[in-house]
């Protein structure tokens, strides 16, 4: 007889052969507001989209599905390279019961913060910065910037610590 295993098993088991990564969300104790359930990222976007059932054609029409796979693209590159430092980053997201959201807010210590958006647009505006903004009050004197990576070529700034820039800038250097 093959023991049962439940949601919690399989998870564990897809953690352990790198095939899923579960993203435990960032909180403060100053918010209460906050959903506090981890975001799963599939580890090969490929498999992905086999397994949603995505081919070229579609993720071309479809941006929200472009969009997801980015996210976890992104989430995986900037894990990679995180890992080259001298210094631990723990990574997490970030989402209030209103539904505003960062995608990922990587932490450094106890003292630095910034927060990640990946936008699969080619521009970007100040309502892309609103969850970056949230975070900011929530984190305070914690929160370095704020950075939108987005489907364009210019970077620009969008008022105090916010950034857009090219997502292309994860792999080139200044």
């Amino acid at each position: 007889m093959v023991p049962r295993l439940h949601r919690g098993h399989y998870l564990s088991l897809l953690n352990r052969l790198f095939l899923v990564d579960e993203l435990p969300p960032w909180h403060s104790n100053r918010l209460t507001r906050l959903i506090k359930t981890p975001k799963l990222h599939l580890g090969d976007s490929g498999l992905a989209c086999a397994l949603l059932g995505h081919d070229p054609a579609t993720l071309y029409r479809d941006r929200a599905a472009l969009g997801q796979l980015l996210e976890t693209f992104v989430y995986h590159e900037l894990k990679r390279q995180a890992s080259f430092g001298p210094d631990e980053i723990r990574f997490h997201h970030f989402l209030d019961k209103d539904g505003i959201e960062v995608d990922l807010v990587l932490e450094r210590g106890a003292h630095e913060l910034v927060g990640v958006e990946v936008k699969a647009l080619a521009t970007v505006t100040a309502r892309d910065f609103r969850g970056l903004r949230k975070l900011a009050e929530a984190s305070d004197e914690r929160f370095v910037c704020g950075i939108v990576l987005y489907d364009g070529d210019v970077g620009a700034r969008f008022g105090d610590r916010l950034h857009a820039v090219p997502i292309g800038a994860l792999w080139t250097t200044p």
